[in-house]
């Protein structure tokens, strides 16, 4: 596998802005020193990025892979880094998933050709905008995220049992459960390669963060212990298995770029925040949209009996009002869902419940709190696109 890499020469211009070029592209040497580049010609006395990208009335789509976030730039600077950035990551990330044997290469790469959203690359690229977004590191940062990503989900359909992700059959269904865990520790091991190229402290970062992902896979496969309120647990579950991914997604994209402490900070908590928002705004998504809208046949946590939010509001709402609707609802919750008639009925109902909207209010809380925690930043486009990413979150939960 060659290096995720930054260079200051190249020709293939994805966007530029003045005398500044900016490209993404993969080398075609051979394959003991194949590189991904992210290659920019700019000017030596270049301004803080954040306070190029002044905010105007003019609003344009930011970049076209995050287009389902319904995000948009008010400056062509912006959108030009941004759009040549994520460019620049898809292009590591399928340098960074290959391999001699054609079908490692084939299973690596399943999931990331079935499309997905690339949300944490495209907050590293938002991040490092309140330093040097063209810094060598912010690319393989973003790299290393979304490789580490890629290989949970890989990881959690196993144990979920899931058939379907991303509009496609999920590892484990295609082959089997030992190709979809081998090759998430594969994913794992590449993110690793990469890791390595950026320094102990982004190292430390990652181990830190990934001690807090499988920690909250565990917690979650243990359950509260007795007298713990579940929904507390639950959020904890979150804050380590998705918002500590996202956290390091603010902080790497942040600190790669050279940006001040204090905004490394700032970006760290806002992560986390959006992290816990994002994967309750999935909660909500599993029971309410239909299978082309979520990428997965809806449902799959409820026929598993996969706690969620929208199910746990409900418990709690049982247990407090004693509402007979409720009870049965939280029976036919623990029954056998594999029945397809029974699963349906109590997707249906579920549907319908307070509970779901609940839900969708814990989501609203969350993002707040996230948009609250960019206060300390500039006003700049780029802030103003942080903000506008909680909003997108908040949409796709209805």
């Amino acid at each position: 596998m060659g290096e995720v890499r930054s260079h200051t020469t190249g020709d293939e211009a994805v966007g530029a802005r003045g005398d500044r070029k900016v490209t993404g592209y993969a080398d075609s040497g051979d394959d003991s020193d194949r590189s991904t580049n992210f290659v920019i010609d700019r000017e030596s006395d270049l301004d803080r990025p954040c306070d190029r990208h002044q905010t105007s009335a003019d609003r344009r789509t930011l970049v076209t892979v995050v287009e389902p976030f319904g995000l948009s730039a008010r400056d062509q600077a912006l959108e030009a880094d941004v759009q040549a950035g994520m460019v620049a990551v898809e292009e590591g990330l399928l340098e960074a998933t290959k391999s001699e044997v054609p079908f490692i290469q084939e299973a690596a790469q399943h999931l990331l050709r079935a499309g997905g959203k690339r949300f944490r690359p495209l907050l590293v690229m938002l991040a490092a905008q309140f330093g040097d977004p063209y810094a060598p590191g912010v690319v393989p940062s973003a790299v290393v995220v979304e490789l580490t990503h890629l290989a949970t989900l890989y990881h959690d359909d196993v144990m979920d049992e899931a058939e379907v992700r991303r509009g496609v059959p999920s590892a484990n269904a295609r082959w089997d459960n030992s190709l979809a865990v081998l090759t998430g520790d594969f994913l794992f091991a590449r993110a690793s390669h990469v890791l390595a190229d950026l320094g102990p402290d982004a190292v430390r970062i990652q181990a830190e963060a990934f001690e807090r992902l499988v920690t909250g896979q565990i917690l979650e496969t243990a359950g509260p212990r007795d007298g713990r309120d579940p929904i507390d647990h639950y959020l904890d579950v979150l804050g380590g298995k998705t918002g500590s991914l996202v956290a390091v997604a603010g902080r790497l994209g942040a600190l790669m770029a050279g940006a001040d402490e204090t905004v490394v900070d700032v970006l760290t908590q806002y992560g986390e925040r959006l992290g816990v928002a994002f994967q309750l705004a999935d909660d909500v998504l599993d029971i309410a949209s239909d299978s082309h809208e979520s990428g997965k046949t809806p449902g799959t946590d409820l026929r598993e009996h996969v706690p969620t939010m929208p199910v746990l509001r409900l418990r709690e709402r049982a247990g407090r009002l004693g509402l007979p609707d409720d009870i049965a609802l939280c029976e036919l919750l623990d029954s056998d869902l594999t029945d397809d008639a029974r699963h349906a009925e109590a997707l249906a109902r579920l549907r319908v419940h307070p509970a779901l909207e609940q839900a969708r209010r814990d989501t609203i809380r969350y993002a707040e709190e996230a948009r609250a925690a960019l206060a300390p930043l500039p006003e700049c486009d780029a802030k103003a696109a942080l903000v506008e990413l909680c909003d997108a979150v908040v949409h796709r939960a209805g």
